[in-house]
């Protein structure tokens, strides 16, 4: 079982957790969560008016392993106006765009998804059942 739960901050709502969103699948092969701004594919939707954050960003994939896998999917710019990060304890990770990393088995972490023009940043927060 993978767990997520998403919160959309911005400089006006500093450590506010309004608008928490949750969504959870079990680990089993080819199970696909998706975040981002199009509401017809992504269970965790963020404003549309965040454009820092692609159609669908960020695709979580369990493989044939049952371990989950984080893609940060190209969008339609060349160049992305966000960045992300995969933040496991005191470990802080890069994704690259267009790449991917593993989650850990057992594990919890944040995934963060900063806005680079400004101090907006979702952060999806995971729970991967070993």
């Amino acid at each position: 079982m993978l767990e997520l739960t998403m919160a959309t901050v911005s400089a006006t709502e500093a450590g506010a957790t309004a608008g928490m969103l949750m969504a959870e699948a079990p680990s089993e092969p080819g199970t696909i969560l998706r975040v981002g701004r199009d509401k017809a594919v992504c269970r965790l939707v963020t404003p549309d008016d965040w454009l820092f954050v692609s159609r669908v960003h960020l695709e979580f994939l369990c493989g044939p392993d049952n371990t989950w896998q984080l893609s940060w999917l190209r969008g339609s710019q060349p160049d992305p106006s966000s960045e992300v990060r995969l933040v496991v304890g005191e470990y802080a990770q890069t994704v690259p765009y267009g790449g991917s990393v593993a989650l850990p088995r057992g594990g919890a972490g944040e995934i963060i998804v900063q806005d680079r023009t400004g101090p907006r940043s979702v952060n999806v927060g995971f729970y991967h059942e070993g």
